[in-house]
């Protein structure tokens, strides 16, 4: 097939907004401006909430942003270009990238609430980009890796982030309820979070790099609640409890599915 003018359009929108996702990144680790954890007078910070992920889970960033980059330019190659499963969700890639700049430019502004409202924004974009990514089969082993990897991956550590994220704005406000009843609600959320990973699974087919970024952020958040203030046990049994069973009930989608193991990025 021939590219058309709407191509072009989208494929520019798409690197435009990666751009904007750089820069955005660049206020996220202190570059510019101040660092997220840092920001909002630390409410965002790994010991702010029960539901705030160790600092080393944050590092999963780092693999997003690689596959964001790597797709914006994977996406202007010939076949990529007038791929209909690539154009169905290059203009949902290019508003993921304008919503995970704005959040890091509302919260460098201490806009916390505003925040929330962003980051929820990006779960609904993420969700129906990876939707549409599992209602038509990759090409081939670099798009799953570049394309299905990457918004996989992007998807399941953003819904964990939501929950963090409400957390600290609660926290930010001065919510702060007796321990019994704080360990009480995260508890619930991560049930919640548990909830929609399992949703996410049988939705969309098993999908092991969903189910590895919600799981590696629920890991994170077990650690921290073990290695670093807030301690509690409770909410870090509870956050490996919700992982494994994301996990098995991945697998037992997979399996229904008869999906090789191999398919990992999928």
């Amino acid at each position: 097939m021939t590219a058309t003018r709407t191509d072009r359009v989208r494929q520019l929108t798409v690197t435009v907004s990666e751009i904007a996702c750089v820069v955005g990144s660049l206020f996220g680790i202190g570059v510019i401006g101040t660092r997220v954890e840092e920001s909002a007078g630390g409410s965002l910070s790994a010991d702010a909430t029960l539901l705030a992920p160790a600092s080393t889970a944050f590092s999963i960033w780092s693999v997003v942003y690689t596959g964001l980059a790597v797709f914006t330019v994977w996406q202007w190659l010939p076949r990529a270009t007038t791929s209909p499963r690539i154009r169905s969700v290059g203009w949902l890639a290019a508003a993921s990238m304008l919503l995970n700049a704005s959040w890091l430019l509302v919260t460098q502004a201490g806009w916390l609430w505003v925040s929330v409202g962003v980051i929820v924004a990006l779960v609904a974009v993420l969700a129906v980009l990876v939707t549409r990514l599992a209602a038509r089969p990759a090409e081939s082993t670099v798009e799953k890796l570049v394309v299905d990897g990457t918004f996989g991956l992007y998807l399941g550590w953003v819904c964990v982030a939501t929950a963090a994220n409400v957390a600290a704005v609660l926290a930010a406000e001065g919510v702060e309820p007796a321990r019994e009843i704080a360990e009480g609600i995260a508890v619930t959320v991560l049930l919640l979070v548990g909830a929609v990973g399992v949703m996410l699974a049988v939705v969309l087919g098993g999908r092991v790099a969903v189910t590895a970024a919600i799981v590696w952020g629920l890991g994170w958040i077990a650690v921290g609640r073990t290695t670093d203030g807030p301690d509690s046990t409770v909410t870090a049994i509870a956050a490996a409890a919700v992982a494994v069973i994301v996990v098995a009930v991945t697998a037992a989608v997979r399996l229904r599915q008869g999906v090789r193991a191999g398919e990992v990025v999928r």
